[in-house]
């Protein structure tokens, strides 16, 4: 374990869509980060972009499936071992599967449960002591437009992210003493890989880019201000 000399931020779900752009934003910005995804060929394009790009600044990497309370705490234990403090801690791993509540398979509620509330649930626990005895930090949670009204074929996306929700506001009470900060993210439609093939224009759609730079605003506040809950919409409305 390495008390770092430089700021550090872990993002999951990195490479890709929302969670690659907030993991760049802080990379030019001049942190080091820890990052988890799925497939490890992704990861070792995001490596070989990080030493072409950031030169200086350091990426370690993890494959993981956060749905699993087991590897979450593999990839927790993985980030200690390397520092004592954290800094930033950027919940976004989630899965998407549209389907209405009543007609869903069986399971949907459980395996997008699984990601989008559990995997920060635990990991959020398992790392909070790299960062309460240094009395600092930001945590940042990954819910959606979709955490705050029912749509068309949102169904137990719908319910996992209104879950996460809750999970932040509670975080947010608990922690407001303790010099960390949470904030919670609800983008709308953002253009990423979820959305390819759906037929919208992308100018009707954000960037993943404005979800970072949001980001990035929230946490160059004093410590003396928060923002606990940022929504971002299109210009002309959800979609």
């Amino acid at each position: 374990m390495q008390q770092p000399t430089t700021p550090t931020a872990v993002v999951t779900g990195a490479t890709k869509g929302l969670g690659r752009a907030i993991a760049e934003q802080f990379a030019a910005n001049g942190f080091d980060l820890f990052v988890c995804a799925r497939s490890a060929n992704d990861l070792a394009e995001m490596q070989t972009h990080w030493e072409k790009t950031y030169p200086g600044r350091q990426l370690f990497t993890q494959a993981a499936d956060l749905s699993k309370k087991a590897v979450v705490l593999q990839f927790a234990e993985a980030v200690r071992r390397q520092w004592s403090r954290l800094d930033i801690l950027v919940n976004n791993a989630g899965l998407f599967i549209p389907g209405k509540v009543t007609e869903e398979v069986d399971g949907a509620l459980e395996q997008m449960i699984e990601v989008n509330l559990y995997s920060a649930y635990h990991l959020t626990r398992a790392l909070l002591p790299a960062m309460l005895p240094h009395r600092q930090g930001h945590i940042f949670n990954m819910c959606s437009i979709a955490s705050l009204d029912a749509y068309p074929s949102g169904g137990s996306y719908s319910i996992a992210k209104f879950a996460l929700l809750g999970f932040s506001k509670n975080l947010r009470n608990e922690l407001k003493t303790e010099g960390i900060k949470v904030t919670t993210l609800m983008p709308g439609a953002t253009w990423t890989a979820s959305w390819e093939g759906a037929g919208f224009p992308a100018e009707r759609l954000m960037q993943a880019d404005d979800i970072a730079r949001m980001v990035w605003a929230a946490y160059q506040l004093s410590d003396a201000a928060v923002v606990e809950e940022l929504i971002i919409r299109p210009q002309l409305g959800d979609l």
